[in-house]
């Protein structure tokens, strides 16, 4: 009995993006696992340790993406598997999702698949959904706390939190989960997991260990513009007492037209 949690390799949320030609460049920040992919890792291994089942990390990518599957490892993940194939290079979401659900098929035995709620660099957050789609297995999203895991009985509770407030809710196993910033601060990698994972032999799946051919859907970028910049100024509002400040910030707002 397995849980799967996927995790991506984005850049570093403070990137400073340039380009050259059509090339993005991100100067010397970082390559770095997905921060939401975080969560996700933290939820697997509450569970896995609650319940004493192994967490295997799953990654799509090039081989770069094998730091964020080390990342993984270090944060208390029992094995790691990096999906790499050139045809999967401009795969859309929806092509990602039937590997992600081959994948799970061949590592057989998994009763929950965890995703973050979203990538920060493609931002669509469909991949939770796609993939339960293409397994035929329920999802929740935003899930921010399982309270109740029944792995005999093949049941799960579950809360999750949206604009009105909070769900509760139950569903069946299998299932595919995604995870909101609400379940709890992920764990930071100890340093004997640091050093296992820098040891660790991470295997490679290819579309032909999948079983599967290359995707028919694609996403190409016919061109890459910078967004124009925009200047940007500020004032301080002073005042002899807080009431004085938010008077004359009142008046300003207003003389601005804001309000």
């Amino acid at each position: 009995m397995k849980i799967a949690v996927f995790v991506k390799q984005v850049p570093d949320s403070a990137a400073k993006i340039s380009l050259d030609g059509e090339t993005i460049k991100l100067g010397d920040a970082p390559l770095v696992i997905n921060p939401w992919d975080e969560y996700a890792v933290e939820a697997a291994l509450h569970l896995g340790e609650e319940h004493s089942i192994d967490v295997v990390a799953i990654s799509m990518g090039p081989e770069t993406s094998q730091e964020a599957l080390k990342h993984a490892l270090a944060m208390g993940c029992s094995e790691a598997i990096l999906i790499s194939d050139d045809a999967l290079v401009s795969a859309d979401a929806g092509a990602a999702a039937r590997v992600f659900a081959s994948a799970l098929n061949k590592l057989g035995d998994v009763q929950l698949a965890i995703f973050g709620k979203q990538a920060i660099d493609s931002d669509t957050g469909l991949a939770p959904a796609m993939t339960a789609r293409a397994l035929a297995w329920p999802l929740t999203s935003l899930v921010s706390k399982i309270t109740q895991m029944d792995l005999a009985g093949k049941q799960a509770k579950l809360e999750r939190n949206n604009e009105e407030g909070r769900q509760s809710l139950s569903t069946s196993l299998p299932a595919v989960l995604s995870i909101a910033k609400d379940f709890g601060e992920p764990r930071y990698p100890s340093f004997m997991g640091i050093r296992k994972a820098a040891k660790a032999e991470i295997p490679v799946w290819s579309l032909s260990d999948l079983g599967i051919e290359a995707p028919s859907t694609n996403v190409t970028w016919p061109a890459l513009i910078l967004p124009p910049e925009q200047e940007s100024k500020h004032e301080i509002v002073e005042g002899a007492s807080p009431e004085e400040i938010a008077n004359n910030l009142a008046d300003k707002i207003i003389a601005e037209g804001v309000l």
